[in-house]
């Protein structure tokens, strides 16, 4: 894609639009939990509790009951696999292009080890019969999915958490990318697995290719200035495919420069931005703002690329931004009605800036519904795995 640049944007420009863009600027006053996910174009949701951190430090008002809400009774969010097949918050009311778009990407390679492509569709289409009207725990999914396939799917050949899983689970995520499958609200301790149907009357996947060019033009919105490559980390695939995907749908995007470097923005993003980006924020593990934003060298800087990354991935550590970059790490720990709060930071801070931390972590403590004590000083806790 080789276009004339319509604009250079400073790399504090691209932060202060980006901050905006995902809350982070300032809490939105009226999102409801689903607005702020779709403008952070998914929120990662491995790890729930921070993904509802992540969620709720974004608006105002919003308390984990309201998120599980929205999750387990209204159904206007929904747990399933999102980009890199890793486990996001998606709004439901994107589910079909989700789906029609992740369910068209190249598959990941190392999952050959495990499944050959014709054992893929015939355990999505176990999966797909086995919920259509139930919601069952992981267990219960093997014993239907075997009933329909054989023995062969529930093989323990899957390295995980120090265990090793039946073979079928290989191919839950491209359940979820073709909509055969999210998760259910759970049982006990349990996880559970349901159709998207049962939460949406008529669901199916949208087709492959207005999918795809909805899911570059919410990347755009949400993380431009990008590139191709930028736009293949996020989902795991390869630079190829993504250049191919931008040139496909290249209409409505714009080429611009950043600190001198080519990316795109969509065509109603090529205006001035005349803010600064401003402000302390405390992200949680796996926030969508530093696993999705690029460039990392520019995101992370100085000691940042070594303290709070983990081998080039971001996401492993909770993070402190001052003005939109990565500037420190911090760690929180639950005593009682207590939340102990640590945050070591990379560079010296103001006053001001040691305040705003203070109320951040205080924004933290009222979220989890405990008393925050923030103490600042080197933090020794390693990588979320």
């Amino acid at each position: 894609m080789t276009d004339r640049p319509v604009r250079e944007y400073s790399w504090a420009q691209v932060c202060a639009r980006r901050l905006e863009r995902q809350w982070l600027a300032a809490p939105s006053q009226t999102g409801t939990p689903a607005d702020i996910v779709r403008a952070m174009c998914g929120a990662h949701a491995q790890v729930m509790q921070a993904a509802e951190l992540s969620v709720g430090m974004r608006g105002t008002g919003i308390s984990r009951a309201d998120l599980r809400k929205t999750l387990w009774e209204d159904g206007t969010l929904v747990r399933t696999f999102g980009p890199r097949g890793t486990v996001h918050l998606l709004t439901a009311a994107d589910l079909s292009q989700w789906t029609g778009a992740l369910g068209t990407l190249p598959p990941n390679p190392a999952l050959g080890q495990f499944l050959t492509p014709g054992q893929t569709d015939e355990i999505v289409a176990a999966i797909a019969d086995a919920l259509r009207d139930g919601e069952l725990t992981v267990d219960e999914l093997t014993d239907a999915i075997v009933a329909r396939t054989g023995t062969w799917a529930a093989e323990p050949v899957m390295p995980a958490f120090q265990t090793m899983w039946p073979r079928w689970r290989a191919a839950m995520g491209t359940a979820g990318f073709s909509g055969a499958l999210c998760f259910g609200a759970g049982r006990g301790r349990a996880s559970t697995y349901r159709s998207p149907g049962q939460l949406l009357p008529g669901f199916r996947p949208a087709d492959a290719a207005p999918a795809l060019g909805w899911l570059v033009r919410a990347y755009l919105r949400a993380y431009g200035p990008a590139t191709p490559a930028h736009f293949a980390r996020w989902l795991a695939v390869p630079h190829e495919w993504a250049s191919g995907l931008f040139d496909d749908h290249r209409e409505g995007l714009a080429q611009v420069t950043v600190a001198g470097t080519p990316a795109w923005v969509l065509q109603s993003d090529t205006g001035a931005i005349t803010t600064e980006p401003a402000g302390v924020r405390l992200l949680p593990y796996f926030d969508s703002y530093v696993v999705a934003g690029q460039p990392r060298n520019l995101l992370f800087p100085g000691v940042a690329s070594t303290r709070a990354l983990a081998r080039g991935q971001a996401g492993n550590y909770p993070v402190i931004l001052i003005d939109g970059v990565v500037s420190g790490l911090w760690h929180h720990r639950r005593s009682g009605k207590i939340l102990e709060i640590t945050a070591e930071l990379f560079r010296p801070a103001g006053a001001a800036q040691l305040q705003e931390l203070a109320q951040q972590a205080e924004r933290v403590g009222n979220f989890l519904q405990s008393e925050a004590r923030l103490t600042v000083g080197p933090v020794d806790v390693g990588g979320h795995a």
